[in-house]
């Protein structure tokens, strides 16, 4: 079975994001939390109290830096935190949805069979004959294991299971990955899906 990511990326990115590659999401603000300026964040880091570690995070223009305290879990993903800057419920309000990144160079290195999701997203999906299929758009985790969307090139997006079974090579020197599909999904040609 696959290995789970070292710290979990977010789907991608939104359009006009000013950081580089070299950024990794490791949270979002999910919402305030009492009065007091704390907020919720919701972590996509594996220990989600580390999300606190990677010194001051970025938002995703690259413009605003947020140093974190007070980290404190609160779920199997969420975190209580302090933003400096931060000293109001309706200033922490306001932070709702924001996304967090750190520098990719104060992440813990992934070992071998785990990727960090941000890698993943934008690898181009081919079949195991070589035949292209689409490219990764996104990877969740909905509490159940690693899931990946791949856009097909014709088609609606679909998810699959991020398993050894379904996606059994990643190369990201190649910049692809090789998708087995479920039975069912592998019964039309790949120009036929829509």
């Amino acid at each position: 079975m696959r290995q789970p990511t070292t710290d979990r990326a977010t789907r991608q990115a939104p359009a006009g994001l000013a950081l580089s590659r070299e950024h990794v999401c490791v949270g979002a603000i999910a919402a305030a939390h009492g009065i007091k300026g704390e907020v919720k964040i919701k972590a996509f880091t594996v220990d989600p109290a580390s999300v606190g570690a990677y010194g001051p995070l970025l938002d995703e223009t690259g413009q605003r830096r947020f140093a974190l305290s007070a980290v404190r879990p609160t779920g199997e993903s969420t975190v209580i935190a302090r933003l400096d800057g931060v000293a109001d419920r309706n200033a922490a309000e306001a932070l709702r949805g924001l996304r967090l990144y750190a520098l990719r160079s104060l992440l813990p290195k992934a070992e071998e069979g785990e990727y960090y999701h941000h890698d993943l997203i934008g690898l181009d999906a081919v079949l195991a004959s070589g035949e292209a299929f689409g490219k990764v758009v996104g990877v969740d985790n909905f509490g159940a294991g690693d899931v990946i969307e791949i856009k097909p090139v014709s088609g609606d997006s679909i998810v699959l299971p991020f398993t050894d079974e379904t996606v059994p090579t990643v190369d990201l020197t190649a910049g692809r990955i090789v998708v087995v599909l479920p039975q069912g999904l592998d019964d039309e040609p790949v120009g036929d899906r829509s």
